[in-house]
């Protein structure tokens, strides 16, 4: 038995000849798929771009997106959401339904109640302000409205998305101490898992024509059908390309050749096109999304999200936080419920 040794700028992938073939041992900051030339297929594979078919044969639909909440308090995050959310109800001659939600105390006594009522009054004349003004410089030729309530917001927005028959909640986020929350307990984090439509995090300025890659982070089991459609449906609507990738640890490390193999019968089940398969070796998952999104530009992250467990079902802890922190391009999400 021979090993081999191959290098590059981030690190080294050993490994070890066997009669029938190379086995490889884990390496951090690899891609799995580059060491194994007789497998770089299985690694890397790129499928070609068609139409999309279901299983059943039938054409995919793309997705409806024709109306978009967006929950704002007029701040930069916000306007950059509903920026964004425009953007999308301009494609696909969609609305969009700015929501402003004042969250005040209860009141009891009939005095206090008079001064609340004035107040929200006040509150919501200077929200109509607000929004003309977004509306006239920022809302292009989508159809926008603007929704003033005040209560729970996390209440408030469900209740909407129902109400509304909303396709597509886009919320902006609030730098890293908000993105931080994002993960953790927050209005948006507790929107993202409770949601039963998807939800698009937005950071900072990005424009929907410029975003060329979705970075899809699946583990081997996944079989949520819906998720997937939905993930198509996103790749047709943006015409990108689909980056479906699996993140090896050390904790729970899996040959890449046994890998390689099961994401390709994912991508073939269901019928994946214009993609590519990707195995990056890293510390933890949340890491290694980083670094592995890192080599984009003009990208947007697919993740899922599991119900009352949210983002930590998938991502645990304080490494949660770094991949959100870290990545600056939208991060859409899909509620498993």
């Amino acid at each position: 038995m021979a090993s081999k040794r191959h290098e590059n700028g981030k690190g080294v992938l050993i490994f070890i000849k066997k009669a029938d073939g190379f086995r490889n041992t884990w390496h951090k900051g690899q891609l799995g798929y580059g060491f194994q030339p007789p497998l770089a297929r299985i690694f890397h594979m790129t499928v070609r771009q068609g139409a999309g078919r279901m299983p059943d044969g039938s054409q995919e639909a793309l997705p409806t997106m024709k109306k978009i909440l967006v929950p704002c308090d007029f701040s930069d995050p916000a306007i950059q959401a509903f920026k964004f959310a425009s953007e999308i109800a301009s494609i696909n001659n969609g609305e969009v339904f700015l929501l402003n939600i004042i969250e005040v105390p209860a009141l009891h006594n009939s005095t206090a109640l008079a001064y609340e009522m004035e107040f929200l009054r006040e509150l919501k004349e200077n929200a109509g302000k607000n929004f003309e003004k977004m509306k006239a410089r920022w809302g292009g030729e989508a159809k926008a409205h603007l929704l003033v309530e005040h209560g729970s917001v996390v209440s408030i927005i469900n209740k909407f998305v129902e109400t509304k028959a909303i396709d597509l909640v886009v919320m902006g986020t609030h730098g890293a101490g908000g993105l931080r929350e994002f993960v953790v307990g927050s209005n948006t984090e507790k929107i993202v898992r409770s949601s039963k439509v998807p939800v698009i995090a937005v950071k900072r300025a990005s424009k929907i024509a410029s975003i060329k890659d979705i970075i899809f982070p699946i583990h081997l089991d996944m079989n949520e059908k819906d998720l997937i459609t939905s993930v198509k449906a996103l790749q047709g609507f943006l015409k990108a390309k689909l980056h479906i990738l699996h993140i090896n640890t050390p904790v729970n490390f899996t040959a890449d050749i046994d890998t390689g193999k099961k994401l390709s019968e994912f991508v073939k089940e269901n019928q994946f096109k214009n993609c590519t398969i990707n195995i990056y070796n890293d510390l933890d998952t949340g890491t290694g999304i980083i670094n592995f999104s890192s080599r984009f530009t003009n990208k947007m992250v697919a993740m899922s999200t599991h119900g009352r467990r949210g983002l930590n079902h998938f991502l645990s802890g304080s490494i949660a936080e770094d991949v959100v922190n870290h990545i600056e391009c939208p991060i859409w999400t899909y509620a498993v419920l």
